[in-house]
């Protein structure tokens, strides 16, 4: 059976999910869409999979996939209206929340390093950062309660499935978070404009943690003070600072190269 109607309440759950992080917080799920990235979810937090109908009638492998799951057909007109792309690869699932403990991921018998984010807005970056951190070898991603909800669409976009490999925890008070990994001999750099010291001439031999700031704002006071040391880039011309996600990129591969 075909569902014909926007009006369905299953799509109107889904788009619900799509752009309210609420929803997703209530009920422990998001949504996956397009079909390179549908093959990255672990099969087992599969909770339901949509398909456009020329989709399954075209795609012989997606047809015989989702006929493991729950999965519902979708009129290929309602679909688009589903979709958070101009143009929808004709499938999307709802995939289960990770739960990570950060006690379960520092391990004091091996040099880790770990991303923490301030107050990051845009989805991109954040992606970005996601997608770099697991080429880089990162352990886990820390972030604050006012950084972009990970689980938007366009953050899962743009990890290309790298969400589903790197860890990650959220933190009301970030100060806790990284209060936790100094007490575990983890030393704290912050990528700030106050730095007297360019990253390249440090040494991240150690596990090491990078603080990364909101975009336009930096990292604020309170969590500065926090940082065993500040680093800088060294900037040629006018610049004064580099994307957010560039400055985390250039960051994370000097801590994994040392």
């Amino acid at each position: 059976m075909v569902i014909t109607s926007s009006t369905n309440k299953q799509v109107k759950n889904v788009m619900q999910l799509m752009t309210k992080a609420s929803a997703r917080r209530e009920q422990k799920l998001f949504v996956v869409e397009g079909i390179k990235m549908f093959w990255e979810i672990p099969k087992d937090k599969i909770e339901k999979v949509y398909v456009s109908e020329s989709c399954f009638n075209d795609n012989k492998q997606i047809k015989e996939e989702i006929k493991n799951y729950s999965y519902e057909v979708i009129k290929d007109s309602v679909f688009k209206e589903m979709s958070g792309t101009v143009t929808p690869q004709g499938i999307m699932a709802l995939v289960k929340q990770n739960e990570y403990e950060l006690k379960d991921i520092i391990d004091k018998n091996k040099k880790q390093t770990f991303m923490v984010l301030e107050g990051l807005q845009d989805p991109g970056n954040m992606g970005t950062i996601i997608r770099t951190a697991e080429g880089a070898g990162v352990s886990a991603i820390i972030m604050d309660k006012n950084t972009v909800d990970i689980y938007n669409p366009k953050v899962i976009r743009s990890t290309m499935g790298s969400i589903f490999r790197v860890p990650f925890l959220v933190y009301d008070n970030l100060k806790e978070a990284i209060d936790i990994l100094k007490k575990n001999d983890v030393l704290v750099y912050a990528a700030h404009l106050k730095g007297n010291i360019y990253y390249d001439d440090e040494n991240f031999k150690t596990s090491s943690a990078i603080l990364i700031g909101n975009e336009g704002n930096g990292l604020s006071e309170e969590i500065s003070l926090c940082a065993d040391k500040l680093i800088k880039i060294p900037m040629c011309g006018k610049v004064e600072s580099l994307n957010a996600s560039v400055a985390a990129a250039i960051l994370m591969y000097e801590a994994m190269k040392q």
